[in-house]
């Protein structure tokens, strides 16, 4: 007797019905049916066998694991639906925090930890999701479908592997990029608290290069950031800034209790290379010169620095190519060159768009202009980079961003606080930033009233709470502009005094540039 075709196999046997229809056998003696018992499997007619060979792919692109549950290895299907749902809850509580633990979910998003295991099991995912495919390619069995349904189920089962596999890649290399990256610029140092509601980060251009001794910061720019509401104030210091008084009982202080005063030899950015030097006064700390700029501009603005942030100049335009360049307006051409090399080109006025070789040039040139166009200048090019880092960026050039971001920035910034300086980089971006220039004729840079900076900034730090929420409000360096309270004069001070008029004082950055 004839062997039954199972459901899978093919069958010779001519047929005078419908494929699917009953083999004889014993009937049901009322219907004329088969009896239960007899009842054998139905052969699969060609369009049932592409339905089920798709349905097979489908599924495992759904729900992993079901397809071997269907018809493979049960055993394995139940193990990878499993571990399928609890990759489902995971994503659900992930989703959840969002909305209710934003803060939670930043800690966890922002430990190397956690990164690295988010990579591991990114590629994880990337081997085993196709491979389950494949092997649900292979129980629909491709070898017993007509010649072009062949094609178009194997098509169909390479295109699902390719989109399960190539995403998932890309995702665990940008979370492992992402643990190197902070892993390499955040340490482990101790946290520092808001002053009075604020945290006070110090950015500083460092121009270290062959033919100069030592890093110099060029740009100095102590942001103080409300921690409720994320408003900012930046305050722009000049790097010849002399008869430096630091913040009292500092190291610096102890050592230097009269100031850094010896005239124009004693500039502010010299204390970098101060601090350098003296690294034994600075026990503990991984950038001595970077704590000596600290506590020199604790002192000069009377606020408690929590944190320094360095950008390596020389390698700047690696970060600005990684993130495709910045828009900037310019308003005064800007020679390329000069100095001890000739000029051979210029930034030309308008609206431009710069890489990292024009960008870096158009920050630091210094040929034909003075320190405090420069420092605009400068300013201009951070504000661009804030403002058009936006997430989207972030995330199609991440790799490159982390790659250069490693070798471009150090800090001090401990890796448990920067969830918190990451949310309040996010309510940053949509509220107004207030700045002032300690530029002259607002102050003289060589015979500085530090009372009156210090009210200056006291005054600028009021004032931004009242500014109107929109978010291209600016305050520049006018005395009028900042706030009612701060000092329309300077008392004892020596050198050009500051007008009444608003125009008389430090030109607002927009008189040199503007971002976007």
């Amino acid at each position: 007797m004839g062997r039954t075709p199972a459901v899978d196999e093919p069958t010779d046997e001519p047929t005078d019905g419908p494929t699917d229809g009953p083999t004889d056998g014993p009937t049901d003696e009322v219907a004329g049916r088969p009896t239960p018992s007899s009842r054998e499997p139905r052969v699969l007619t060609p369009s049932l066998r592409i339905r089920r060979a798709v349905t097979l792919l489908v599924i495992t692109l759904f729900a992993p694991g079901s397809a071997q549950i269907a018809a493979g290895n049960r055993r394995l299907g139940r193990i990878v639906v499993r571990v399928w749902l609890a990759v489902l809850v995971l994503a659900a509580l992930t989703g959840l925090l969002a909305v209710i633990g934003r803060p939670v979910l930043l800690s966890l998003a922002t430990s190397p930890v956690v990164l690295v295991l988010v990579a591991l099991a990114c590629f994880a995912a990337a081997v085993c999701w196709p491979l389950l495919l494949a092997d649900a390619w292979r129980l629909g069995r491709p070898q017993l479908l007509p010649g072009r349904s062949r094609i178009w189920v194997s098509l169909l089962a390479a295109a699902l592997v390719v989109a399960t596999s190539v995403p998932l890649v890309g995702a665990g290399r940008r979370a492992w990029a992402a643990a190197d990256f902070i892993d390499g610029v955040f340490g482990a140092g101790r946290a520092s608290a808001a002053s009075h509601g604020r945290f006070n980060v110090l950015l500083m251009g460092g121009d270290a290069g062959p033919d100069r001794f030592g890093t110099r910061p060029d740009s100095l720019t102590l942001v103080s950031i409300d921690e409720q509401t994320g408003r900012a104030v930046l305050f722009s210091l000049p790097r010849n800034l002399e008869n430096v008084r630091f913040e009292p009982g500092s190291v610096a202080d102890r050592a230097m209790p009269e100031g850094w005063d010896c005239g124009d030899k004693c500039l502010l950015n010299g204390l970098y290379t101060w601090g350098q030097a003296h690294k034994t006064l600075f026990p503990d700390v991984a950038d001595p010169g970077a704590e000596a700029m600290k506590e020199a501009v604790a002192g000069v603005t009377g606020l408690k620095v929590n944190y320094y942030v360095l950008i390596d100049l020389s390698g700047f335009s690696s970060l600005i190519d990684a993130m495709g360049g910045i828009e900037v307006t310019v308003n005064e051409k800007v020679p390329i060159g000069g100095g001890t090399s000739r000029v051979s080109g210029y930034i030309q006025p308008g609206h431009q768009h710069l890489d990292g070789y024009h960008a870096l040039w158009y920050a630091r040139s210094r040929h034909g202009a003075n320190d405090y166009a420069r420092m605009a200048r400068q300013r201009c090019v951070m504000d661009a980079m804030l403002h058009q880092l936006d997430p989207a960026t972030v995330l199609d050039k991440f790799l490159a961003l982390a790659a250069a971001g490693k070798n471009v920035v150090s800090t001090d910034l401990p890796m448990a606080q920067l969830d918190t300086f990451i949310g309040l980089g996010a309510r940053a971006k949509s509220v107004p930033i207030s700045s002032v220039q300690f530029v002259p004729p607002l102050i003289d840079p060589a015979r500085p009233d530090m009372a009156f900076v210090r009210a200056k900034v006291t005054g600028a730090i009021s004032a931004s709470v009242n500014v109107p929420t929109t978010p291209t409000a600016r305050v520049s360096g006018s005395p009028t502009a900042v706030s009612d309270g701060s000092p329309r004069h300077r008392s004892g001070a020596v050198g050009a005094s500051p007008s009444e008029s608003p125009a008389a004082e430090a030109s607002d950055i927009t008189a040199i540039c503007s971002p976007g």
